[in-house]
């Protein structure tokens, strides 16, 4: 029985944002074409008419609009979509105690985690995040952990799904680690979009054994992905390089990802660099939870972009990489004033933000075919309109992306060959039922977690360093005006 030909799509007279893996640097090509067969990039074409193309090859006029890779989301907890606008003034203290931990698995069912991590990822892939890597820590239950499974493969993203590893009552880490063997076993058909990676936080509080079993379970299935947060500095969070790469798991094939490493040390960076491994940068959660950067810039040869706990701020990847690039600038910037002189250049540029949001997040998974545009890439692609109000009169397309575009500047969307936005909309079916459904979860859950007593902070921060309150500031004049209420009732 013949088998049937991939079908074949050109996108034609767009400004193409490509790779040239030779000059290891961006490439743009204007006027030229695109083609996709399968799930791959087929050929990259310096006119808007190529002369020869598969039969049946359906064209998409690209003219004014630009063509990028898709973004790549190293760090994300997609199932806390419901949890939107109540963490707006949350400290890290704060969330910990009220948004993850035990706190959710008191209040979430299985259709919660379902809807949330639906509805979270068609909210990404609508603004061209093709590939999460979901740091997946609902993981309370059987029921609740596999939800999110499900959700990630009904999608239509790319989804590294990583279930979090710990000792939960009523879930042990022997059925964890069996759940996790049949999944693996379920979802390995070549065309799932949906892998399995491991979250493991365990390192220095769980007990030896804990910790050993999860990376015999690594060995054993061969897993492609390991992430783990990592803090440092004051937080005591510290799943450091350091600590990590005497057990073995560093200098493997598998690609693990320390989300955050704001306190990285210059031993730790140096084990980044040898063993091949990548941070996450999540730079608006960084700023919103006071973890603030001391040192991630500067290990930027070895990081990516993430957005975190999205229930709080954007989960773009282009808001992200803007407010890194200003960030970085910002801080080294201050550098040369502190001395009292002028700064004569700019400390990083577009090029490099717009590297971070792409292919380095597929270099952090081990996957440099992903965010990327060559020949052989998988197809993942975001095209942008370039004659929207916000983008009119660009010329360089880079430029435009990183400090110009928005998410409602996004036309199309394609994931493995496939659009999952079209036309400005999202294709998902009956994307109106999964909204009501979402909304139906929100109610309760966000009526819940309101009404659980304000969380009262003594003494120290997981056992390390003490509390301290930080100046609040007021935009209005008077007495305890401005810093107003949150408006959840």
């Amino acid at each position: 029985m013949a088998l049937a030909s991939p079908t074949s799509i050109l996108f034609s007279g767009g400004t193409i944002i490509a790779f040239d893996e030779q000059a290891e640097s961006l490439r743009v090509i204007r006027n030229g074409s695109l083609l996709v067969t399968g799930d791959r990039i087929a050929e990259v074409y310096d006119t808007a008419h190529p002369a020869e193309l598969p039969e049946g090859t359906e064209v998409i006029d690209c003219i004014h609009k630009i063509i990028s890779p898709g973004f790549v989301d190293t760090h994300r907890h997609g199932w806390q979509t419901a949890q939107k606008t109540l963490a707006s003034t949350s400290s890290m203290p704060e969330y910990v105690s009220a948004f993850a931990g035990s706190t959710p698995s008191e209040i979430y069912t299985a259709e919660d985690v379902y809807i949330g991590q639906l509805a979270g990822l068609l909210e990404a892939l609508n603004a061209g995040v093709t590939t999460s890597l979901d740091h997946a820590h609902h993981t309370w239950s059987s029921e609740t952990a596999e939800a999110g499974l499900r959700a990630s493969v009904d999608s239509g993203a790319r989804v590294y799904w990583s279930p979090a590893f710990s000792a939960a009552p009523g879930y042990p880490l022997s059925e964890q680690i069996d759940n996790f063997k049949k999944w693996a076993k379920e979802n390995s058909t070549s065309d799932n979009r949906v892998t399995l990676g491991v979250a493991y936080d365990g390192w220095y509080l769980s007990p030896p054994e804990d910790t050993e079993a999860v990376i015999a379970l690594t060995k054993e299935l061969k897993v492609p992905v390991l992430t783990t947060h990592f803090l440092g500095g004051p937080w005591t969070g510290d799943h450091s390089p350091e600590l990590l790469h005497p057990l073995g798991v560093l200098d493997t094939d598998m690609a693990v990802v320390f989300s955050h490493a704001m306190g990285i040390t210059p031993a730790g960076a140096r084990l980044l660099q040898s063993t091949n491994q990548y941070i996450s940068v999540t730079p608006e959660s960084e700023m919103h939870y006071g973890l603030s950067h001391p040192n991630s810039h500067q290990i930027l040869d070895q990081a990516s972009l993430g957005v975190d706990t999205f229930q709080a701020f954007s989960t773009d990847l282009l808001t992200q990489a803007r407010i890194w690039l200003q960030r970085t600038r910002s801080r080294l910037y201050d550098k040369v004033l502190e001395q009292w002189r002028i700064p004569t250049n700019s400390p990083m540029s577009v090029n490099q933000a717009f590297l971070l949001a792409t292919r380095q997040g597929g270099l952090a998974l081990r996957r440099p075919d992903l965010g990327v545009i060559r020949v052989g890439a998988k197809a993942d692609l975001v095209v942008f309109d370039g004659r929207s109000p916000g983008m009119l009169g660009w010329r360089d397309p880079v430029a435009a992306v990183i400090l110009h575009a928005n998410v409602g500047d996004i036309t199309h969307v394609v994931v493995d060959g496939r659009f999952q936005k079209r036309d400005g909309k999202l294709t998902f079916a009956d994307y109106d039922a999964v909204a009501e459904r979402l909304l139906a979860s929100a109610a309760r859950i966000q009526r819940a977690l309101i009404e659980r007593p304000e969380p009262i902070f003594e003494g120290r921060f997981w056992g390390g360093c003490e509390y301290g309150r930080a100046l609040e500031v007021d935009a209005s004049r008077g007495t305890g005006t401005g810093y107003g209420e949150k408006f959840l009732k």
